[in-house]
């Protein structure tokens, strides 16, 4: 952040377990060079779930991936506990990411079909050799609320999405990881199970020191799961602030609009969304200036002109937009 002049957005040093500098994640492509992440910067402190979200296509799981350096990002820097992971050897690399751990988007497909759960939960621990492997393996399917007894000898396609998702959790946890990226893990539930494993991770969160990144399209998903929200567009960082802060008074107008869609299940509430038309524009030609003006109803020539950067407008709460709606509102 110090490169785009929004140091003052660090909470205290001795908080920060994950500091993320102008991170660039680029693909070389037949059309040309996809821009997925373009100078990304964020901290996340310790023992707290922070929410990115944003439509589909907009660098979220590109984000997460590259603070796991899957793969390495074309620029900039991932700091974990003061670590410089951008640095670091393949064996280096190896050597820390048991405490990096990822939870995946579609629980079925991220489990391998042939291996038994038990193998699938303790394949990290034996590659470590871990002596103590049967019993951290038992512990952390109980932890998710599965019997080991039961589940420890089936394969993935005998259970359902959601018992499919405890396992990967319970996967996650045997490797007794600080960090854990959630990617959508419940975008491919039933509702009433989404509530289910949103409870299952806040429960495991307390329970074994966990610090999230909870990455969803969905801000309803995120509501009560975050400390603090992260808004992206294209590549893009456009506001970031404590959750409730965020929901309470959005200030970049993409942020607005995403709020603005959640459903509001009362009939008699009578909601103006804003106007907000046309697609996500391609990441091999991004717009100048602001990236999302090709879309927004506030845009005017300075936002074609001039990209605009970070500013805080709250305790915590910063934005990067020329003309807030917020702004307009308390005018």
């Amino acid at each position: 952040m110090a490169g785009s002049g929004t140091a003052h957005l660090r909470p205290a040093e001795e908080d920060i377990v994950l500091r993320v500098e102008d991170l660039v994640v680029e693909y070389q492509v037949a059309g040309g060079t996809v821009q997925a992440v373009s100078g990304l910067s964020f901290d996340v402190r310790r023992g707290e779930t922070l929410g990115l979200v944003g439509e589909s296509g907009c660098g979220k799981s590109t984000t997460g991936r590259a603070v796991m350096m899957l793969p390495r990002p074309s620029g900039g820097s991932v700091r974990f506990d003061d670590r410089e992971m951008t640095g670091l050897s393949q064996a280096e690399l190896r050597a820390t990411r048991p405490k990096l751990q990822m939870i995946f988007q579609d629980p079925i497909s991220s489990l391998n079909p042939r291996r038994t759960i038990d193998k699938i939960v303790g394949e990290g621990l034996s590659i470590w050799k871990r002596s103590d492997a049967r019993a951290r393996v038992a512990e952390v399917i109980s932890a998710v609320g599965l019997d080991p007894d039961v589940v420890s000898t089936r394969r993935p396609h005998q259970f359902s999405g959601g018992q499919c998702q405890r396992i990967s959790i319970a996967r996650v946890l045997a490797m007794e990881p600080e960090i854990v990226i959630c990617d959508e893990p419940v975008s491919a539930l039933d509702v009433s199970v989404q509530a289910q494993i949103l409870n299952l991770l806040e429960d495991m969160k307390a329970r074994y020191q966990l610090t999230l990144i909870f990455i969803a399209h969905d801000l309803a998903v995120v509501k009560n799961v975050s400390d603090r929200i992260a808004v992206m567009y294209l590549g893009k960082l456009c506001e970031i602030g404590p959750s409730g802060a965020v929901y309470e008074k959005p200030w970049h107008p993409y942020t607005q609009a995403l709020l603005e869609a959640v459903p509001v299940p009362d009939p008699s509430v009578a909601i103006e969304p804003m106007a907000v038309e046309g697609e996500l524009p391609s990441p091999l030609a991004p717009p100048s200036g602001c990236r999302f003006r090709t879309r927004c109803p506030l845009a005017r020539d300075r936002c074609a002109q001039e990209e605009p950067q970070m500013r805080g407008v709250g305790p915590g709460h910063f934005v990067a937009c020329h003309f807030p709606p917020a702004e307009n509102r308390s005018a």
